[in-house]
């Protein structure tokens, strides 16, 4: 095992929050710097698959997450207009396994108190924007440090990033969507389903029950809207009202939804790409989670594959005792799932967002008929629940 280390961990989202959590169990020391004030979190709902649920288990927060979350059962979609199901993922082909969608202030506030009871200490209003051998240039001129070890979490647009010991793959995507955290609207809707309509590939609307934000919290929804990044500007000229006669025209029972949104600012626009670092580590420095590697959002994976990363660069440092052997161990351990996953998010994409007009005829006649073959089933759920080409051995202390 690595000694004991002087970690500082860049970034207090569910990567950092993570690291922070298992690595002080280790007996490691940890510094755990985020940009703002308190830390907070961002974003909207997403699926905790059966893998991210794993490592939260094993750091001691699944019963909480859980007791907050909407369990998953279904992913579930229609073509607009025909009705015909183009979309049908069940989970119980895998058994027991199960996905849960939650607000990312749950899983946020779940992390942020385990890391705070664990005495880690924390690090408010410093943002990162370089390092200088091992020790972190903060705000303007702050220098901290140096360090034994650098951990990167601040996402795929890290300042850190150009450290990478190898180069760095990007490509972004035209579409990215607008979404918002409603008041969960009840029947129709499946409280156990991403519920999604497709009118080609260019237009995707969804609905996930994403549970409360704390235990004291009403139960919530997410709400989302394929949208191009660059036509952004465009959708709020038109006017929110024109937009929800859109939806409305698609999806009727989405009226609640529509109800509840009140001005064009609550719909946050989300951009996507693909980037992935050839070598995730440099000299005592490591990325994990979006700084490692990112997807369009297609697949569910995001912070699922960062509670991977987590585990494995966790047993990487117990497992070795030098920290270059134990870096390059941690990147081999998920080098063939983030590759497989990111090929399979470029190829899945385009059948859902894109401007192509054949790839959605090929979804909706083809792939749903191929869907619905027992086989088939069963892949299509491996891979949505992260199972696919994963060890079986998912975390280690």
């Amino acid at each position: 095992m690595v000694q004991s280390l002087h970690i500082a961990i860049c970034g207090a989202g569910p990567a950092g929050l993570s690291a922070a959590l298992a690595l002080k169990a280790q007996g490691h020391r940890i510094t755990l710097f985020d940009q703002f004030e308190k830390p907070k979190p961002l974003g909207s709902g997403l699926i905790l698959q059966p893998t991210g649920l794993a490592v939260l288990d094993w750091l001691g927060v699944g019963p909480r997450i859980r007791s907050l979350g909407a369990r998953i059962d279904r992913l579930y979609g229609k073509a607009c207009g025909s009705a015909r199901v183009v979309l049908d993922v069940r989970y119980e082909v895998l058994g027991n396994l199960r996905g849960l969608a939650v607000h990312r202030a749950a899983l946020f506030n779940v992390l942020h108190d385990a890391v705070k009871a664990a005495g880690v200490e924390v690090e408010p209003l410093s943002q990162i924007k370089d390092l200088e051998g091992t020790s972190l240039i903060v705000n303007e001129a702050r220098r901290e440090g140096p360090f034994d070890l650098v951990i990167d979490a601040l996402g795929s647009r890290s300042p850190l990033i150009p450290h990478a010991a190898g180069p760095d793959y990007r490509s972004a995507l035209a579409y990215g969507a607008i979404w918002s955290s409603l008041p969960w609207p009840g029947a129709p809707f499946n409280p156990n389903a991403l519920e999604q309509r497709y009118d080609k590939a260019s237009i995707m609307l969804g609905v996930l029950p994403i549970g409360r934000q704390h235990e004291e919290a009403v139960e919530q929804t997410a709400f989302f809207w394929s949208l191009k990044t660059d036509e952004f500007g465009m959708w709020r000229e038109a006017g929110l009202e024109h937009w929800k006669s859109r939806v409305l025209g698609y999806w009727p029972e989405c009226q609640p939804l529509m109800d509840a949104v009140s001005t064009p600012d609550q719909m946050v626009l989300a951009s996507y790409h693909h980037h992935t670092l050839s070598i995730p580590y440099g000299e005592r420095l490591v990325f994990i989670g979006d700084s490692a590697h990112s997807t369009s959002p297609q697949l569910g994976q995001g912070a699922n594959m960062a509670l991977l990363d987590v585990s494995a660069l966790a047993f990487a440092l117990k497992e070795h005792a030098d920290l270059r052997d134990a870096l390059s161990a941690y990147a081999a351990k998920r080098r063939f799932h983030v590759k497989l996953y990111q090929a399979m998010s470029r190829v899945f994409t385009p059948f859902y967002q894109s401007d192509s007009e054949l790839l959605p005829l090929a979804r909706d006649h083809l792939v749903a008929s191929l869907s619905r073959i027992g086989p088939v089933q069963k892949i299509l759920a491996a891979v949505v629940s992260g199972t696919l080409g994963l060890p079986s051995k998912l975390t280690e202390r």
